[in-house]
């Protein structure tokens, strides 16, 4: 086993400036590894708490092995309401478009089951929305657009009586 090196506080601000850096190159665990390590000395960063969030969801589509409900718990260490449900509105969107990536039996239904969900979130946001920011608004869109041009739908639903032995 090896002993993890801690960074110091000054290094910080240049961490988190490759966190977004190795997200954009799509190396979600090199961002991941970065957001552990300065949560290690600042256990309420803020923005290394989001970019740990976006991280993990960006690895959804890639791999099975980061799971939503790991990434919830992380939730609410998040600072106010607003972050709070619109990172939960995320973490949904980001599973349905993982879902129909697999494009597994079924999938279709649980992404829309998803995005259903994240929009719900994103609506709870945008009523806590600070002056000037419409990400909700942008996101429920993006939702919206998927599930019209995907045509999903609700999964049906089986009527059908049980019959008895």
């Amino acid at each position: 086993m090896f002993e993890l090196k801690s960074i110091q506080a000054d290094a910080i601000p240049a961490a988190l400036e490759r966190v977004e850096r190795y997200r954009l190159l799509n190396e979600p665990r090199v961002a991941q590894s970065i957001c552990h390590d300065i949560l290690a000395i600042d256990p309420d960063n803020h923005d290394a708490l989001v970019g740990l969030v976006l991280s993990l969801t960006d690895s959804f589509a890639i791999s099975t092995e980061v799971s939503s409900k790991a990434v919830l718990e992380l939730i609410p260490r998040l600072a106010n309401d607003y972050d709070r449900l619109y990172y939960t509105g995320v973490i949904h969107e980001r599973q349905a478009k993982a879902r129909l990536t697999r494009a597994y039996p079924g999938a279709n239904f649980d992404a829309y089951e998803l995005l259903v969900e994240a929009m719900q979130w994103f609506e709870q946001a945008e009523e806590a929305h600070p002056e000037g920011n419409a990400d909700a608004i942008l996101r429920w869109n993006t939702c919206a657009r998927l599930i019209m041009n995907q045509k999903l739908e609700a999964r049906p639903t089986d009527d059908t009586p049980l019959m008895s032995e």
